[in-house]
């Protein structure tokens, strides 16, 4: 059993390189599942009808998201009716969409959590009483289950995976677009890592261009943030999974740029 979740995609440079990247890491890993997480891949805010199946059709099985969830006002026509998709889980009751999913590859099952931070991200309700909650009603129907937390501070991230360690098959972060190396096995057998990186342009800041984030953090005025459109980087994560127990058995970083493809 073996996931490839994908870090942000950015704008249509993430795309790009999810379009050239994909085709060789489905051959070389052959992973069981393809999870994405998608609420950067319309121009840094928000995903798209369109995008959605565009990302559906290169492969991935599933899409995560996070607090840009509703910047595209098209969301709200299908997100209720795409149960290949989650919003974070903490979003106040009554909100669209869902906040975890089953993804079903051939005889294989895959529970998707999405949750999101509340330390510098709006007051949400509490992420880790929500994840216990469905993970009460879940978690005897699974035994893979994948979470997705969307946060800023690493400390909160730290904290939910030591807070699931062992309840889970992995915890995965996301949201901050720069990749950290302390992906590692819990001691109780779940993997983590703090936060999976970006997909998108690798000279601008977090993906957007960078003079506009240079000026704002110069000059403290207002800017208007755009996505870059050099060239891209590709991070993600390969984690392999025990068929017996559904807890982690190994979890490595991927990192890919441009020049590296072309010159393979």
């Amino acid at each position: 059993m073996r996931i490839l979740f994908i870090g942000d995609i950015v704008g249509s440079v993430g795309r790009k390189a999810v379009k050239a990247c994909l085709p060789r890491l489905k051959t070389k890993l052959n992973p069981t599942f393809i999870i994405a997480n998608g609420e950067n891949a319309a121009a840094g805010r928000g995903i798209t009808a369109a995008i959605t199946k565009e990302l559906f059709e290169l492969g991935v099985h599933g899409i995560t998201m996070g607090n840009h969830t509703w910047d595209q006002k098209d969301i709200f026509d299908f997100i209720d009716d795409e149960d290949r998709m989650v919003r974070p889980a903490n979003f106040p009751k009554g909100t669209p969409g869902r906040g975890f999913t089953t993804i079903k590859v051939k005889d294989q099952e895959l529970l998707i959590i999405n949750l999101q931070g509340r330390t510098f991200l709006p007051p949400l309700d509490c992420p880790f009483e929500k994840v216990d909650s469905i993970l009460e009603s879940q978690k005897k129907k699974h035994k893979y289950v994948l979470v997705d937390f969307h946060a800023e501070a690493t400390s909160e991230k730290l904290a939910m995976g030591w807070h699931l360690d062992g309840k889970v098959s992995a915890v995965v972060g996301t949201h901050t677009h720069v990749q950290t190396h302390d992906e590692r096995l819990l001691p109780s057998g779940t993997a983590y890592v703090t936060d999976v990186g970006m997909v998108g342009p690798q000279d601008g800041i977090l993906g957007m261009e960078r003079t506009a984030v240079m000026q704002k953090f110069r000059t403290q005025l207002p800017v208007r943030f755009v996505v870059d459109e050099g060239k891209w980087h590709f991070h993600a994560v390969c984690i392999d999974l025990d068929p017996i127990s559904g807890l982690g058995k190994k979890i490595q970083l991927i990192r890919m740029d441009e020049d590296q493809l072309l010159f393979e």
